[in-house]
């Protein structure tokens, strides 16, 4: 008996255990969060992982810049030390060499570049344009995150309407399966046009799981480049919306070529490159520094002592006269990146041509496929409602709502896509212009 009596309290243990285990998996599941597309956008700009990432090269540039800037600014060096010798080879020379001597000293030192044919100055001169590359740099960046987060939101609306559109079919094959049922009870229809509806049914599931399936990954790939780690989203807003006027090509060519950060970026390294020219041709010619030292010195010799101030001021001159043709291969190099980087800006100018063009007649087409498709639907629609009612009447076969049905679901798809194509076109459209997610321009 007590055998029985423990293994029943185990199983109602197991089985309370069992029922708390949902309640409590509800308890920790957080409702997600639902944004809009002005929303993603702010969340991106703040934890996109590549913006994050321009942001901190940012920083490194910054500290490039300073430590260049330091080469032009005075450098102040403080030295103290304290020594102790003896070496007794000394007393070959008699008392004028005690063998053991003892130094103590303190001392500040100054050195200035008073001149070094230009070097300091084009080395402070491309640091700064090495910031000003970095902040066209993280414009790149976040442009091109924001491009991409809003083109998956698109896709996570996509995923949305066409779940719906594949719900609304299986509705529809079940309440044709339902009413042939209702029929086979009045004797009108066979066992096989029962059997077919069903056959609908169950072909229509598959469908459905793949679009909630679509709408998962889609949500999947937003959060990604969110960066929000394993938070749950959900967005909100609609693929609706008439098709605006066609974009202008010249007007978008202009655009870009005035707002993309590239062409800036390109820009500013073609002056760096000149600057590092400069750096080079000044590795062979002389240059003048500054150097002083003052302090304080203490000498000990056995039993004489001595201290007192110590200085020294000085300019010194420095000229390579020969450096193995060093400098002149470093400006050979130098001169060739500056080659390289203009053939790279003709080749940006020439590639933002053709994305441009690319561009405006992908908004264009998408603009054109949306605005036939929707008569298209509106039309699909009436025709399954003619062809239902005739069918519940009798003068339409399942065949003709099946054809219906199967036209309505094609054209709402292919309308929807287009729609997604379309927004997606412009949001392009914005981002090879350069003007994506900033104001004003």
């Amino acid at each position: 008996m007590k055998g029985i009596k423990c293994s029943v309290a185990v199983v109602l243990l197991l089985l309370i255990g069992q029922s708390l285990i949902p309640a409590i998996t509800r308890a920790e599941e957080k409702p997600a969060r639902v944004i809009t597309l002005a929303e993603a956008m702010d969340i991106a700009r703040e934890k996109n992982k590549d913006i994050l990432k321009a942001q901190e090269y940012r920083k490194q540039i910054e500290g490039r810049y300073v430590e260049e800037r330091a080469a032009a600014l005075p450098q102040f060096v403080v030295t103290s030390s304290i020594s102790r010798n003896r070496d007794e080879s000394q007393r070959a020379y008699g008392t004028f060499f005690p063998p053991e001597s003892q130094i103590r000293s303190a001392s500040i030192g100054l050195s200035q570049a008073l001149f070094t044919f230009g070097q300091v100055g084009a080395a402070i001169r491309g640091a700064k344009l090495g910031l000003s590359s970095a902040d066209e740099q993280l414009r790149t960046f976040r442009q091109a995150a924001l491009r991409d987060v809003s083109s998956a939101f698109y896709d996570v609306l996509l995923a949305r309407e066409l779940r719906q559109l594949a719900a609304q079919n299986l509705e529809q094959k079940e309440r044709h399966r339902d009413e042939v049922q209702k029929r086979l009870k009045l004797g009108v229809v066979t066992d096989y046009d029962v059997l077919a509806a069903e056959v609908a049914v169950q072909n229509a599931r598959p469908e459905l799981i793949r679009m909630e399936n679509l709408a998962r990954t889609s949500r999947e790939k937003l959060r990604f480049l969110l960066g929000i780690g394993d938070a749950a989203i959900e967005v909100q807003g609609n693929l609706a919306g008439d098709p605006g006027p066609d974009a202008r090509l010249e007007e978008a060519v202009e655009k870009a070529r005035q707002n993309r950060p590239e062409i800036a970026d390109v820009g500013h390294k073609i002056k760096i490159a000149g600057e590092l020219i400069t750096i080079a041709n000044a590795g062979d010619k002389p240059r003048l520094d500054l150097k002083a030292n003052w302090g304080w010195r203490e000498l000990r010799l056995e039993s004489n002592n001595a201290d007192g101030q110590a200085w020294m001021a000085g300019v010194f001159l420095t000229y390579p006269l020969f450096d193995g043709m060093q400098a002149r291969g470093k400006v050979l190099q130098a001169k060739s990146n500056l080659t390289t980087l203009k053939i790279e800006e003709a080749k940006l100018l020439d590639m933002i041509l053709l994305q441009t063009r690319e561009v405006v007649d992908a908004v264009r087409e998408a603009g054109t496929i949306v605005k036939a498709l929707t008569a298209t639907v509106d039309q699909a629609d009436r025709l399954l409602q003619m062809a239902e009612k005739g069918y519940e009447f009798g003068v339409k076969t399942k065949l003709d709502v099946d054809d219906a049905a199967l036209n309505r679901m094609q054209a709402r798809g292919n309308l929807t896509r287009a729609r997604r194509d379309y927004l997606v076109a412009l949001v392009t459209l914005d981002w090879v212009k350069g003007t994506i997610g900033e104001e004003g321009k």
